[in-house]
């Protein structure tokens, strides 16, 4: 058996978006499973759109997702000459013809077939005129006027065209530049394409491609049309669903791991699985288990995964693209970053409360600086009177605890809480604002801990203060 050979054909006239990133995942991963080859292939014919910040773009996501090639990437505009000898070969065999029908003849024709109740197709009025070349001729493929056409797709079944339903289409423009399903076929066919994974919106123009390959003498890919992703209100994804560029989600922090194994679960599944990672993927993806029904896009269910991912994740492997955050939250704060094991056991203390990395880098800022500011509600609610006698106790304890170490600090909790009758509660809630500035934190004894005595003793002080001056 050959190699399973896929690709993954965006047109860069965007970003690439999540339906985009999906295609491209169930391609690669198909490829990586069976241990085949995965193409690159940029279809920029429409050099009105096509842009290189698109191409640019589309390269940037797909590298932040993992998602490397075998083969390309290949342009279309850099391939003309191939796709002339292709179109020279059907005219030659009869599959091809010249067409002087005007645009507005051809509009006109359709336009009366359609008020017949017919199918809006070209009349095949040039069709055995046997013309030239010409200023304004187009080329047109010879389609077939009786039986049937079938797409043998591996994710929706069999799928039969009357061909008599199909028209004779534009395979060249007037200018020579070849069409959409044109090129295509003759790119899947010089690139050894044969497994073609793609949306159900291609689904229309898939007979067509396989006349083209009936007609070349070449033998069809395997196809299987993926159905759309949807928002959570079943109508085509847009930017109100979270359709962004997928590095869009990157500059959110939700990481590459999380994306993929979130995207791949929309319209794919592995029994009941819901986290997979990389390498897991990888070994159970097949297309038997490609889904018919649409996937739907949450944004909480990814977050949610995402959570899982970090969560997962070792501190060490997050430290990087953590770093971005962490600067833009530290602007203005004291410490360097830098991978040691304080600031990954700071990551640890973090990962279970977490959903991103931006919401990590936000509740890490207290780890930075020699102070805090309060959360106005949470200092007004916990800072009061009543709290400043554990505080002080505390102070005290820690001025003479040694090693300031972990285990050692809940022995100095302790015995605050023997002097004072308070419960660890009591004791906690006052010491993690004057610490983090919120009621919410990490472990008390490991923030303690992490933050070193120093900076404790700081802050514990200046937490009193404020108490006093509250009571004043």
């Amino acid at each position: 058996m050959d190699a399973i050979v896929t690709r993954f054909p965006p047109s860069p006239t965007g970003y690439l978006h999540v339906g985009g990133a999906r295609t491209a995942l169930f391609n690669w991963l198909y490829a990586r499973h069976t241990q085949g080859r995965f193409v690159l292939r940029i279809e920029d014919t429409d050099a009105k759109r096509s842009t290189q910040t698109s191409v640019d773009a589309i390269f940037e996501a797909l590298e932040w997702l993992g998602i490397d090639w075998d083969d390309g990437p290949y342009f279309q505009s850099r391939r003309f000459d191939v796709y002339a000898e292709y179109i020279q070969k059907l005219l030659d065999n009869g599959h091809a013809y010249y067409c002087d029908c005007s645009p507005e003849r051809v509009e006109t024709v359709r336009q009366a077939a359609m008020a017949t109740g017919g199918k809006p197709k070209y009349d095949g009025a040039c069709r055995e005129k046997g013309l030239g070349r010409g200023g304004d001729t187009v080329i047109r493929f010879k389609a077939p006027t009786t039986g049937t056409t079938v797409i043998e797709d591996v994710v929706k079944g069999d799928i039969v065209f009357q061909n008599s339903e199909l028209d004779d289409f534009v395979i060249a423009r007037s200018d020579g530049t070849p069409t959409y399903n044109f090129v295509v076929v003759v790119d899947d066919i010089t690139m050894g394409i044969n497994t073609v994974i793609r949306g159900d919106d291609h689904v229309m123009n898939t007979p067509k491609q396989i006349l083209l390959y009936h007609a070349l003498g070449e033998p069809l890919p395997a196809y299987g049309h993926v159905p759309m992703v949807l928002g959570p209100d079943r109508a085509r994804l847009s930017k109100r669903h979270g359709a962004m560029s997928v590095t869009a989600y990157r500059d959110m922090g939700y990481l590459p791991g999380a994306v993929i194994n979130y995207l791949v679960r929309l319209g794919w599944s592995h029994g009941d699985q819901e986290f997979f990672t990389r390498e897991e993927l990888i070994e159970k993806f097949s297309l038997e288990h490609i889904g018919k029904s649409a996937g739907i896009f949450d944004l909480e269910k990814l977050q949610a995964l995402n959570a899982d991912h970090i969560m997962a994740a070792k501190p060490a492997d997050l430290f990087a693209p953590l770093c971005p955050f962490l600067e833009k939250h530290m602007e203005g704060l004291q410490g360097e970053l830098k991978c040691d094991a304080w600031m990954e056991k700071v990551i640890e203390t973090l990962q279970p409360r977490s959903k991103t990395l931006e919401d990590m880098a936000d509740q890490a800022r207290f780890y930075f600086g020699d102070t805090v500011d309060y959360e106005e509600k949470a200092a007004k609610k916990i800072l009061k009177p009543a709290a400043a006698e554990p505080v002080q106790c505390l102070v005290e304890e820690l001025k003479q605890l040694d090693p300031f170490e972990e285990k050692a600090l809940e022995n100095a909790f302790q015995a605050v809480m023997d002097k004072t009758g308070l419960k660890l509660g009591k004791i906690a809630q006052p010491v993690r604002v004057a610490l983090t500035g919120r009621t919410a934190s990490p472990g008390i004894f490991e923030i303690v801990a992490l933050l070193g005595r120093k900076t404790v003793l700081q802050r514990l002080e200046k937490a009193l203060d404020y108490i006093q001056t509250r009571s004043e």
